[in-house]
């Protein structure tokens, strides 16, 4: 692929598990993209059925629904769902598909999901289905659905798994790239508080704004890594270099 001097499109896909991932793990990021003019994409695999303890799922999945969508209106995005279970994510024929065919709705040149190892197996199987759809996507016999004539293999970054931790060794993951977002916190704040069910249920559970405080707590974390000294926050990913993919640094490009 080519490298950023010939980067036509500024389309980003934050494909990650769940409602409310993306502005936890990346919201940040998206909101600079934002203003510097990309056209944002922030899809879930599912809606979050399981995303209470008194609700049924139809319920509360169409309450996280609405908050996705409304935390992607905060910087202009659009939100999208590929309609799959919470705790029944799976790399099938059928998933990847929707996959592929989300893509090449978006034809994104960017995109942003889980690492290959984390806390949960649904976004373990996500992380699957983005490097399958950000490869496959753009072959023409992939999918039956049109394909875009300047479709391409896009960058892909993995954002940092829950807490920044490798839940197989305990060991803080290492980025590649680390992003300042201290100048847009108030943003990605609003973003994350649109999901007003989860913030909810963690206050009643905990006592304190967890939700909000966790993200921040992260962010200060990350903020440290940031090259040439410490910020106030940060997000962290991990690009991926394999073959037909970029090796140059769009985010930093983009972004420093």
């Amino acid at each position: 692929m080519s490298g950023t001097s010939e980067l036509t499109r500024k389309v980003v896909l934050s494909f990650l598990a769940h409602p409310d991932d993306a502005e936890i793990l990346c919201g940040g990021t998206l909101t600079l993209l934002a203003k510097r003019g990309w056209e944002v994409h922030i899809a879930t695999a599912t809606p979050g059925d399981c995303g209470s303890a008194t609700q049924d799922a139809q319920t509360i999945s169409k309450i996280r629904r609405g908050e996705g969508a409304a935390a992607a209106a905060v910087i202009g995005a659009t939100y999208h769902c590929l309609e799959e279970q919470d705790v029944h994510v799976v790399f099938d024929k059928p998933t990847i598909n929707k996959a592929i065919d989300l893509f090449r709705t978006i034809n994104p040149t960017l995109v942003l999901t889980h690492p290959r190892f984390d806390y949960m197996l649904d976004h373990e199987q996500v992380h699957l289905l983005a490097r399958e759809a950000a490869f496959a996507f753009a072959i023409p016999n992939a999918s039956p659905m049109p394909l875009p004539t300047d479709a391409r293999v896009p960058y892909l970054y993995y954002v940092d798994p829950l807490e920044g931790i490798d839940p197989y060794s305990g060991a803080v993951v290492e980025p590649t790239t680390v992003i300042d977002i201290s100048g847009v916190m108030d943003t990605k704040e609003k973003m994350l508080a649109s999901h007003v069910s989860q913030r909810e249920w963690l206050r009643a559970h905990h006592g304190m704004d967890e939700y909000i405080d966790a993200m921040k707590r992260h962010g200060e974390m990350r903020g440290k890594d940031v090259s040439g000294g410490g910020v106030a926050y940060g997000e962290a990913f991990r690009q991926h270099l394999g073959h037909a993919f970029a090796h140059d640094d769009l985010l930093v490009s983009e972004l420093a």
